[in-house]
């Protein structure tokens, strides 16, 4: 299970105090991606039969998900670069789904597996095609300033004095808060701190300030998250599984994809991030004022990573 996404863009992060003060990994493919495009379209105008992918592909970005949106535009100016006309709308994730198996969208690239987007799987999965997953560490967490003494979540009620006796929460509707309150406290006993339930860039602002001052704080937080490359942070271990399994980031095609796009089906299957990489783009992006726009901070990104493209294509054998 995920936060209910009251995540915040690049917009709103900075009306937060947290950005006013500052402004994956494995790789499967689960795919099978086909060396000649046997078959193809008929709708593409270089698509079908030749094995050449079709130009024009539309992306469909699923509104609120950082991690979602940062890796669009980062496809966006990748296939740009390499001649493709790239279209884009951004929107509910309900209706990113429905309509890429209607066939309004070409690719999503942030479905959450096995469990976040298990009834839209099962609704869609017939319709869609499953291009693989580009990181597989998604998850919720309690995170803890890395020179902090404690380990584990089993620590933290008897060291509960050394983090002010208080756990920093985000809104009271996201499901890391109701997962907090229902699961992780009772099992591992922290009734006794003040969970603090406010916002996420409250939780963001108590963040920073505690970092930059070298105090310790503990606060409710899930990866991917920018945070993890602005700020000193870890996670604590969770031996009991109180916040639940870790989940993969998958990469969903339309039903026809592999035929319409052989060569793309090929660099989806290969594409991945770490968490530096991720993290790192997410910081750019959403928390920085040095960058005019997405675009713009995509391009600084590539420009710091100056060889991951071609790492790609590698990967891909294109």
């Amino acid at each position: 299970m995920t936060p209910a996404r009251t995540r915040t863009t690049r917009r709103t992060a900075r009306r937060s105090a947290a950005v006013a003060a500052t402004a994956v990994l494995g790789l499967a493919l689960t795919a099978c991606a086909s060396d000649s495009g046997s078959g193809g379209s008929d709708g593409g105008s270089d698509g079908g039969s030749t094995g050449e992918d079709e130009t024009s592909i539309s992306i469909g970005i699923p509104s609120g998900w950082d991690e979602g949106i940062a890796v669009s535009h980062l496809w966006t100016a990748i296939l740009e670069e390499e001649g493709y006309d790239v279209s884009s709308q951004t929107a509910d994730v309900g209706v990113i789904y429905t309509g890429l198996a209607g066939g309004d969208f070409d690719v999503t690239l942030d479905v959450w597996l096995p469990y976040t987007h298990a009834s839209y799987e099962k609704e869609y999965g017939d319709e869609v095609t499953d291009l693989g997953y580009w990181y597989d560490d998604a998850k919720l967490t309690i995170a803890v300033n890395e020179d902090s003494p404690a380990q584990s979540l089993e620590d933290l009620a008897g060291m509960a004095d050394e983090y002010g006796n208080k756990l920093v929460g985000i809104e009271a509707g996201a499901g890391l808060t109701e997962i907090t309150q229902d699961q992780v406290v009772p099992t591992y006993g922290l009734e006794g701190m003040d969970y603090s339930i406010s916002s996420t860039p409250a939780m963001l602002a108590e963040l920073k300030g505690a970092t930059d001052a070298g105090e310790n704080i503990a606060v409710t937080l899930w990866r991917p998250h920018w945070a993890y490359d602005e700020f000193p942070v870890r996670d604590l271990e969770d031996p009991e599984g109180a916040l639940g399994e870790a989940e993969k980031i998958h990469m969903w095609g339309s039903s026809d994809f592999e035929e319409r796009y052989p060569t793309l089906t090929k660099l989806f299957g290969a594409f991945t991030l770490d968490d530096e990489q991720l993290f790192s783009l997410e910081n750019m992006m959403f928390n920085s004022d040095e960058y005019a726009d997405e675009a713009e901070a995509v391009q600084a990104w590539l420009e710091a990573n100056p060889t991951f493209v071609d790492d790609l294509k590698e990967s891909a054998g294109v």
